[in-house]
C-alpha cells in the first residue's frame, strides 16, 4: 500500500507538535477522537521517540485498566517504528491530555487469547472515530498499554 500523502503526514506532525507544545491542553481530542502521546525508546538509537495515536479505553470509563492502540501504520505493509520499539522494550510513557505516566505495552496478534476482545474494543472506537476501517487500514496487531500506577509521572 502507498505511503500516506504529504498533506496527511504534515497534519499528523502538526497535531503531535500542538499536543506536545501545549502540554496536552490541546490535542487530546482531535475532531472528537481521543488521542494519546506514546513515548518509546528507539530500539537502535536509544533516543526518546514520540507518536500520537488514537486509543480505546479498556476497563471502566472512570478507571481504565489500560488502553488499546492499533499498529496499522496507515495501511502500509511494514509495521510502524513505535511497534518495533515496544517489541524491543515494552517500557514506555503515555500522555493523555495533561497527565503523563509510565506504562508497559503488550502486543497481541491474531490467535492470541485476548485478541478478539481487544479487536472489538478498538474496532468500536476506530469505527466511530475514523474512516480507516473502510479503507482497510486495520492492522493485524493490537497493543495493550497498561499504566504503571505506582510510578505516575
Amino acid at each position: 500500500m502507498a505511503r500516506p500523502n504529504m498533506a496527511m503526514r504534515s497534519f499528523l506532525r502538526f497535531h503531535q507538535r500542538l499536543y506536545e507544545a501545549s502540554g496536552g491542553l490541546v490535542g487530546h481530542r482531535l475532531i472528537g477522537v481521543p488521542c494519546l502521546l506514546l513515548h518509546t525508546t528507539g530500539r537502535r538509537s536509544g533516543r526518546r521517540r514520540t507518536v500520537v495515536l488514537v486509543y480505546a479505553r479498556d476497563g471502566a470509563p472512570d478507571a481504565p485498566t489500560g488502553y488499546v492502540v492499533v499498529a496499522s501504520n496507515h495501511g502500509m505493509d511494514a509495521p510502524p517504528a513505535w511497534l518495533l520499539n515496544l517489541e524491543a522494550d515494552p517500557a514506555a510513557e503515555i500522555q493523555l491530555g495533561r497527565r503523563s505516566q509510565k506504562a508497559r505495552a503488550e502486543v497481541y496478534r491474531p490467535g492470541d487469547e485476548d485478541y478478539a476482545r481487544l479487536w472489538q474494543l478498538a474496532n468500536k472506537s476506530y469505527c466511530e472515530a475514523t474512516p480507516l476501517r473502510s479503507k482497510g487500514f486495520v492492522g493485524n496487531r493490537r497493543v495493550w498499554i497498561s499504566p504503571d500506577l505506582l510510578q505516575s509521572a
